[in-house]
């Protein structure tokens, strides 16, 4: 066993083994809390053409904000292997984020190649992104033909004022429903739409969201507010409960709760009720993610890759394993050592950070909470 120094900052690992002789391993790979790695977060890029607050608000990231230099970015033969090993290990879904994926140059070449990856059963991944649909009419038709399976756009607002407001680069929202429809008429059929919840901000906004997207053939999601970062100014008293999101549609539209279609789903399931009071899916349903005050730790299956290589566990997080220096350490490491690496990391995992500061909000205090990392550096 050879030990290689991995540090770049107070965010990285100090160290990890890497070993020489890797062992047969049989059976799932579990973490410390008995959860699988089953979904990967791939964050291409650490810019964006909006400036959300909740995100990316433009009083951190103005003129002067300096975003990570080309050379600092994993290539896409670095993305490809690290995706190689992921789906060796148990991934069975990527999801390209970043900032906004869509500003990475020739992102198709990237898609093209983890369209190829095949899980030891044979089986395809589920490849999807996520945009904010600025560019998504442009490129609805490349990202298709590179073999991008799904979609999801963020939109917070139909109301074209609030969501210029929101976007706070005075985007209009006609060109991301344009996005949304492109995308639909060349083939996506399945496209989810995100809307994060603010409240006193854009949570009038949820019933028009939810009638537009009614029998579309869309998903909309509501996203609860949440503490991501440490540059959004998060407030727990503008966190709009996702349970009072579900009871503000229900009294309109009715609805029904509807299974997890797959284990460790994030969002909880609602479909809209037909006459009869069952589930009518020509109506199509709403999806709620409560990850304030419906803590879902314990089935997460997420890892995160972040946009220059480091492996974040919990989108909470504040340590990583830096795998890119890994990879450019200058020594030759085979892909069965990089794979035993990242198995040892997901072994000793015990993230839980939304079930902690449930539990102990005088945790929200700790330097470890206050460090975390943007959002846009490590993906949505």
């Amino acid at each position: 066993m050879r030990v290689i120094p991995i540090v770049r900052d107070e965010l990285a690992v100090p160290y990890m083994a890497v070993l020489d002789d890797v062992p047969v391993r049989t059976g799932p790979l579990l973490d410390r809390l008995g959860r699988p790695l089953r979904d990967l977060r791939i964050s291409v890029t650490d810019r964006c053409n909006f400036r959300c607050a909740y995100c990316m608000p433009k009083a951190v990231f103005d003129r002067d904000h300096r975003f990570l230099p080309q050379s600092d970015l994993l290539s896409f033969e670095e993305i490809f292997r690290l995706a190689s090993q992921f789906v060796t290990l148990g991934v069975r879904k990527i999801r390209l984020t970043g900032g906004e994926p869509l500003l990475r140059k020739n992102l198709e070449r990237l898609i093209e190649g983890l369209a190829t990856l095949r899980t030891p059963e044979g089986d395809e991944l589920d490849l999807t992104l996520t945009t904010n649909g600025s560019l998504l009419s442009r490129k609805a038709q490349s990202l298709k033909d590179a073999g991008l399976k799904r979609i999801t756009v963020s939109l917070d607002a139909l109301d074209d004022a609030v969501f210029r407001q929101m976007n706070d680069v005075d985007y209009p929202v006609s060109k991301v429903l344009e996005g949304i429809e492109t995308a639909q008429a060349v083939g996506f059929s399945h496209i989810k739409v995100n809307m994060v919840v603010k409240k006193g901000t854009n949570d009038h906004e949820i019933l028009p969201m939810a009638r537009h997207f009614m029998g579309s053939g869309i998903s909309l999601r509501f996203i609860e507010y949440m503490d991501v970062g440490s540059t959004n100014q998060w407030r727990m008293d503008e966190v709009l409960p996702g349970s009072q999101v579900v009871n503000h549609i229900n009294a309109q539209h009715p609805l029904v709760q509807l299974a997890p279609t797959i284990p460790g789903e994030t969002s909880d399931r609602w479909g809209y009720a037909g006459p009869d009071g069952r589930h009518d899916s020509a109506l199509g349903e709403i999806g709620v993610i409560c990850s304030v005050t419906q803590a879902f730790c314990g089935e997460c299956n997420r890892a995160r890759l972040s946009t220059d290589g480091r492996l974040f566990q919990c989108l909470f997080g504040s340590a990583a394993l830096d795998l890119r220096s890994l990879m450019r350490s200058g020594e030759p490491i085979s892909d069965e050592q990089i794979s035993s690496t990242i198995r040892a990391v997901w072994r000793n995992r015990t993230d839980r950070y939304s079930e902690i500061r449930g539990a102990i909000p005088e945790y929200l205090a700790t330097p470890i909470a206050r460090n975390r990392p943007e959002m846009s550096y490590i993906g949505g």
